[in-house]
């Protein structure tokens, strides 16, 4: 069990001395990045699946700013701590990191990953140009890993509106 869950929220300058000592003890790192709004069983499973190719995972977590251009208005539901703290708390994370921008290039420059994994929606064709192109520089192995059929936030939103009969488009 984790001492203090909000002392795995880390800045990218940490995360980075980090990544070093992670490099000088000869473990691998795994990063991951995304909004991660409402936490579901699809994203749990994800990141533990992740964790199991190296020796410690660290995720990349969009802001609130960012989150609200990539997935519209009233997004996110939660706020970017809220999201980082959940996440934090799960025993596949070591470590979360909240990042400003709708891609996250510097910081996989920064952090060199061995492996980076990102969902099955993606394929090498469609991941983030300057995300790619960081990995590859860091000579990182680029993974992606399948969703859970019928677990998402987009369906979770879909089911509560019906469920509450509210007809707001923007939640």
């Amino acid at each position: 069990m984790k001492d203090n869950i909000e002392k795995s929220i880390i800045s990218l300058e940490e995360a980075v001395e980090w990544r070093q000592e992670l490099r000088r003890q000869n473990k691998k790192l795994v990063v991951t990045n995304g909004c991660f709004d409402l936490l579901h069983r699809g994203h749990v499973e994800y990141l533990y699946e992740s964790r199991k190719l190296g020796d410690a995972l660290l995720v990349l977590v969009n802001s609130d700013a960012s989150s609200r251009i990539l997935k519209g208005e009233g997004r996110p539901l939660n706020d970017e701590i809220s999201r980082a703290y959940v996440l934090s708390g799960l025993e596949s994370v070591d470590r979360t990191v909240i990042f400003d921008c709708c891609d996250c290039h510097t910081e996989l420059a920064a952090l060199k990953p061995d492996i980076y994994v990102k969902g099955g929606d993606y394929t090498l064709d469609t991941l983030n140009k300057f995300e790619k192109n960081a990995l590859l520089e860091a000579g990182s192995v680029i993974c992606f890993k399948s969703f859970i059929k019928g677990f998402s936030t987009v369906n979770i939103i879909e089911s509560a509106k019906k469920t509450l009969n509210i007809k707001d488009k923007k939640i």
